[in-house]
This record gives C-alpha cells, sequence and structure tokens, in this order.
C-alpha cells in the first residue's frame, strides 16, 4: 500500500480557487493509477476525477468537469487537484486514492477499485 498525505485545503469563497496536493511518501506510486475522491457531511464518498499512471488519460465527475483539472508529476511523486470556479456544494473532505486498475475503472466503479487512501483534507466552499 502506498502513503499519501493531502494538503492543501481550506476557506474559499464561492467563485474562487484551490489547489490540493498529494505526495505518496513511501515513493512506489508512479505505476499506480490515482484518484480524488470526496464525501460530504451525512453523504458517501464520491469519486471526482482519476489520473492515468503516466497522466495520459485523465476522468472527471459530471459535476467538477469544465472546473477541476488533475494533474501528476512523477518525479515529485505528487498528484494536484486544481479547483476553480469552487460553489458551496463542492464543500467537503478531499481524499487522494491510489489504485492498481486502470484510470477509467476508477471513474466507474468509484470506492471498489481504491487500494489506499490518503487520510482526506477539508474544503469549505462559502456563498
Amino acid at each position: 500500500q502506498l502513503q499519501l498525505v493531502e494538503s492543501g485545503g481550506g476557506l474559499v469563497q464561492a467563485g474562487g480557487s484551490l489547489r490540493l496536493s498529494c505526495s505518496d511518501s513511501g515513493r512506489a506510486g508512479t505505476v499506480y493509477t490515482m484518484g480524488w475522491f470526496r464525501q460530504a457531511p451525512g453523504k458517501g464518498r464520491e469519486f471526482v476525477a482519476s489520473i492515468a499512471y503516466d497522466g495520459g488519460w485523465t476522468y472527471y465527475s459530471d459535476s467538477v468537469k469544465g472546473r477541476f483539472t488533475i494533474s501528476r508529476d512523477n518525479a515529485g511523486n505528487t498528484v494536484y487537484l486544481q479547483m476553480n470556479l469552487l460553489k458551496p456544494e463542492d464543500t467537503a473532505l478531499y481524499y487522494c486514492a491510489s489504485s492498481r486498475g486502470g484510470a477509467l475503472r476508477v471513474q466507474r466503479i468509484g470506492t471498489a477499485a481504491i487500494d489506499s487512501w490518503g487520510q482526506g483534507t477539508q474544503v469549505t466552499v462559502s456563498a
């Protein structure tokens, strides 16, 4: 399993931007699909975005498509989620995740595809 650590969460006004980072402290994640999920209070954990091990393919949920961008820096063992035009409904605990499956599989089956999770970072968007 990878050791994933997220950072970059915080409080932002609607329309603002944040960038989340996820580092693999074990430095073994360059061959894994990486993804971001989120969980709002009282709701299940939902898929946000995924990226192939080489960054060649990316997938997004419909709710964030066009506003969020996932990217990765394999040299630095870091995955990013750039979040623009944030909305109050984006408020959630955001989790970094890794999978030995493909990025499309992560999008399609969600949490069942995940092998390792980070501890989560809170994102709060005020109206």
